[in-house]
């Protein structure tokens, strides 16, 4: 095999997804401004025995509906938001990021007196130490509701499908819900709700609701954990209120499907749970583009499962893209001959990113790594101290033959790669067909690029390009006598 290495995703996901550019979703519902202060503790103040937070830089994403309009757009489709924000520095803030992401706003009216919610984080070490929210809740008033309904209706023609995403803040209290299911099912339009609150009656004749397991008992008055309460549960209030199917979320079970004659169960694919922090968003935004873009219930919690996969082994309020939710069902696939951890350059450009988005730093090193040795581990060992997450290029068959003569690689590319990516210092391997990774640093644009010291900066393949983007170059002191090339030797010397 040459070029790239790619697992093979499923024919009708790869579809769906290819599809989610033509895919319009109408989303109506709280928009919350959601604010992390990253710091370090190290002492505890003289004015109160409380701990003093240094803070060490801050970021503003968009949180409650706004996570799901933002999760449509990295997935390559079309959001169109609705609601009342108030006209407030957090509610000109969310309109600026959504117009910043080029999503049309004008569906967002700002009303004077009206509180935008806001909920600011604060986290040293990657632990939240507090949380301060600012808020009023209640619905809205006449001179809010009507503009809004009127917009919504004016809008529903042009959607594909219709999510109400319901954080309890009051743009879908008091019947606002109500009468927005009735006005999209009266449309043809499938209504996905996020829901909040005991009382599901609010969203009578939405196709779907999509709570949480804590959510799910405390719509039926008790608690729910296995597979049987849960269907049953989920059955208890399709009857009650008209639905025609539940997403249930289970955090670390997965997410069930439950019709009135059918249950499917899906295994969670979360490799590593950072922070749950809007997971149900992306949830019900990949479930609702996939619906809409013509998977059946069952495929679409296939893709959603993927897609919270991800989104949890992330910090603060995550999105995904396309290319990182491919790489996801390709993994959930469980090629044997492939680790979890080897990806295609687009999908390690993508992951590299998102890391960055995230406040961590990239690392890069390459190499044939024909015959892992000491030296290959102590070189990926220092490389992964100087980042929080290493990117290993590792060259082709095909490369390595040209670069090191017939008869080599003694083992393939599949292999190589199989055995790199089970190593605790590497996060991602990427195979790459060229001689040299250029490309590949191109594409991932990291944060430190890491060589041996037999080599010298000028040298370093992409080191400019690095340098260039604000990054740096990091040589590595080489382990004495350990090479592929001795190693071939000697075991010549003793055939």
């Amino acid at each position: 095999m040459t070029g790239p290495l790619k697992p093979a995703v499923p024919d009708q996901f790869e579809r769906a997804i290819a599809r989610f550019g033509d895919v319009r979703a109408l989303v109506v519902g709280d928009f919350i401004l959601d604010r992390f202060v990253h710091g370090v503790i190290e002492r505890i103040s003289p004015e109160a025995p409380i701990p003093v937070l240094h803070g060490r830089g801050e970021s503003l994403a968009l949180g409650g509906a706004g996570n799901v309009v933002a999760n449509i757009v990295s997935l390559g489709a079309t959001a169109v938001p609705v609601a009342v924000v108030g006209d407030d520095f957090a509610g000109r803030t969310v309109r600026s990021m959504l117009e910043a992401d080029g999503i049309d706003a004008a569906g967002i009216e700002a009303s004077v007196g009206r509180i935008t919610s806001a909920k600011s984080r604060f986290s040293a070490l990657n632990q939240q130490v507090l949380r301060f929210d600012e808020e009023e809740i209640r619905p809205l008033d006449a001179s809010e509701r009507t503009p809004m309904l009127e917009r919504f209706v004016e809008l529903l023609p042009t959607a594909d499908i219709v999510i109400l995403s319901d954080y309890g803040k009051g743009v879908l209290a008091d019947g606002v819900a109500g009468e927005l299911v009735r006005a999209a099912r009266a449309a043809g339009k499938m209504v996905l709700v996020d829901p909040k609150g005991k009382d599901f009656s609010r969203y009578t004749g939405a196709t779907a609701v999509t709570p949480n397991r804590k959510e799910l008992g405390e719509a039926v008055g008790r608690v729910v954990s296995s597979d049987g309460e849960v269907t049953e549960a989920a059955r208890e209030l399709i009857a009650a209120h008209g639905f025609e199917f539940l997403l249930a979320t289970r955090s670390e079970k997965g997410i069930s499907v439950i019709e009135t004659d059918t249950a499917h169960h899906i295994a969670t694919r979360a490799r590593e749970v950072f922070d749950v922090s809007g997971a149900g968003d992306t949830v019900i935004a990949s479930f609702a583009l996939a619906l809409a873009a013509g998977l059946d219930r069952n495929g679409a919690a296939e893709v959603a499962n993927a897609a919270a996969g991800v989104v949890v082994g992330k910090r603060g309020t995550a999105r995904l893209s396309a290319a990182e939710l491919l790489d996801a069902l390709a993994r959930s696939e469980g090629h044997p001959r492939l680790s979890a951890s080897i990806v295609s350059a687009e999908a390690a450009a993508a992951l590299a990113s998102a890391w960055k988005r995230e406040g961590l730093t990239v690392g890069f090193t390459n190499g044939c790594f024909d015959l892992l040795h000491a030296g290959h581990v102590a070189l990926l060992q220092s490389a992964r101290a100087a980042c929080d997450r290493l990117v290993l290029g590792v060259n082709s068959d095909e490369s390595v033959r040209r670069l090191k003569g017939e008869g080599r690689p003694l083992n393939g590319e599949q292999d190589r790669a199989f055995v790199l990516a089970a190593l605790a210092a590497v996060d991602l391997v990427v195979i790459f067909p060229q001689d040299t990774p250029l490309e590949l640093i191109r594409k991932i644009r990291p944060n430190v690029l890491v060589k041996g010291a037999d080599y010298t900066i000028d040298q370093v393949v992409g080191a400019e390009d690095v340098q260039a983007d604000g990054g740096r170059v990091l040589l590595v002191e080489l382990v004495d006598g350990r090479s592929t090339t001795g190693m071939l030797r000697r075991i010549a010397e003793r055939s």
